[in-house]
């Protein structure tokens, strides 16, 4: 029933002229982000991802971290291929404008199945080689969702927003050898610690608790595994929710290489709520007081506990 509304609903708007409009603007966007990349090119290497900023069909400004990294890294031909899972309906993405404008091949995984039919009724479907499957995706799944698709060995890209178990997904990938990898970080876990959520199969954000703060894990989580998977961190994006690796085979001086402490970014955006589900708005550490009594796993030393015992001394105003 939801789709057959959503399909009522688009063709009303199309009647109206919506859907010509919106392609008009993504024809805008895409001929200004291509003028972007063009002085992209002629300018000197950043010494901060977020200098390289743009958006088109990203949430934040990735799209311009990404076509940074791609013309500096020298991708071969062969390994333009993306991987991006939990992109709901892949309006707002990572990889749809690498998709459209690079006309790299790629394969996006949802976990409803209505966000995937919504992507297969869209005009850049069939216009570019895009897989996209429904599957809702955990550690023990994730290597066998990927090559029942038919990706295997070198891809350009890997793409992780899960909302949760992030870390322990990318841990288990082992099918594909990415040579950049953009995963969410929960920036109310701050950069100190290396921590993530207990590993559970069918963890949902929404329902681990209340405050919608309680998913994922920390940036120092994902270095410590980067560093494990022989990848340097190169940064994160200036909203503070993805972090950027590149394997050490292919980094070059154009990368940056900073430490978490100078790399870290706090996220600004406000969407906590309460017990009822309405947005509280809270920031900074009483983010963090909001879900103390929660547990998280260090990753590094394994050692499990509430936050308000794993972050002893921290202060909650």
């Amino acid at each position: 029933m939801k789709n057959y509304l959503a399909q009522k609903l688009t063709n009303v708007l199309n009647a109206l002229g919506v859907g010509e409009l919106r392609q008009q603007m993504l024809q805008a966007k895409m001929l200004s982000a291509k003028a972007c990349i063009n002085q992209m090119k002629m300018m000197p290497p950043v010494k901060n991802l977020a200098e390289a900023e743009f958006k088109v069909s990203s949430q934040f400004g990735d799209d311009g971290i990404l076509q940074y990294l791609i013309h500096h890294l020298k991708i071969p031909q062969l390994s333009r291929i993306f991987i991006e899972f939990g992109v709901e309906n892949y309006e707002e993405s990572n990889t749809r404008f690498l998709l459209m404008n690079d006309n790299w091949r790629g394969l996006i995984m949802d976990g409803a199945e209505s966000n995937i039919l919504f992507v297969r009724s869209s005009e850049y479907f069939w216009k570019y080689d895009l897989t996209a499957r429904a599957a809702f995706i955990d550690a023990e799944n994730i290597n066998e969702l990927i090559s029942d698709a038919g990706f295997a060995r070198e891809i350009g890209i890997l793409s992780v927003d899960i909302d949760g178990n992030d870390y322990w997904v990318w841990e288990k990938i082992d099918v594909v050898n990415p040579i950049i990898v953009v995963v969410e970080y929960n920036g109310t876990f701050g950069s100190r610690y290396p921590v993530s959520v207990p590993y559970s199969p069918a963890f949902r954000r929404t329902q681990a608790h209340f405050s919608n703060l309680y998913w994922g894990c920390s940036l120092a989580a994902l270095d410590h595994l980067a560093i494990k998977k022989g990848y340097t961190f190169a940064g994160c994006n200036s909203a503070g929710n993805n972090a950027y690796f590149v394997r050490n085979d292919y980094l070059n001086p154009s990368i940056p290489k900073p430490g978490l402490a100078e790399g870290f970014v706090e996220s600004k955006f406000k969407e906590s709520r309460n017990a009822e589900g309405l947005l509280t708005f809270l920031t900074g550490a009483k983010r963090l007081r909001e879900i103390r009594d929660l547990p998280l796993v260090n990753v590094v030393t394994g050692e499990s506990g509430p936050i308000s015992q794993l972050y002893s001394g921290e202060t909650y105003d």
